[in-house]
């Protein structure tokens, strides 16, 4: 019996979120739980998927090297990995399924606990290993949503102006422009 890729395997699954999260955030910013993306902008929405918001968030703690254990109650995102960012619309959005893969070597390169020789081995099998690949994704986009929401305590408007969304990237990626001072303080 051929053993699947690991890849396939993590893909099929449908990842983890706090509820908290619902409404303050996916509700919020997205076409979550209904809706297209036709409609995302007649509504105010600024992302389309749900999970748009979600890999926003991952890339948010993945970036700031930060995870933070799901707590409370917790519900799956609603559509597998699988399918995330696979069809091109009518409102100009392409398909992004090299996303999916980066996710994934991200994932692979930064989980702790995955020991790739151990699966080589047989010591331990694709699903758990596909385990440990959540839940590193669950921690990272976890904070990542933590840190969504401290930017709203701070102003609740700050994702409604343009530039908002990639603001809070951009100031992960490129080079800090602090004063000495505010670096002190970090």
């Amino acid at each position: 019996m051929a053993k699947e890729k690991l890849y396939d395997v993590w893909a099929r699954r449908n990842p983890q979120f706090e509820t908290r999260f619902e409404e303050i955030l996916l509700r919020q910013y997205t076409e979550y739980g209904g809706g297209s993306v036709e409609s995302m902008s007649t509504k105010g929405k600024i992302l389309g998927a749900g999970y748009e918001l979600y890999i926003y968030a991952f890339f948010l703690g993945l970036y700031q090297n930060k995870k933070k254990e799901l707590v409370g109650d917790t519900k799956s995102l609603g559509q597998p990995i699988q399918y995330w960012g696979n069809l091109d619309s009518k409102k100009f959005r392409k398909a992004y399924p090299k996303l999916r893969e980066y996710i994934f070597t991200a994932l692979v390169a930064k989980s702790d606990e995955l020991d790739l020789i151990a699966l080589e081995k047989g010591e331990i099998n694709e699903r758990k290993a596909v385990d440990f690949l959540i839940n590193t994704m669950e921690q990272y986009t976890n904070y990542g949503f933590y840190s969504i929401e401290e930017k709203l305590k701070e102003n609740p408007n700050y994702f409604y102006k343009n530039t908002g969304f990639l603001d809070l990237i951009l100031n992960l990626v490129q080079p800090s422009q602090n004063t000495d001072d505010e670096i002190e303080e970090l």
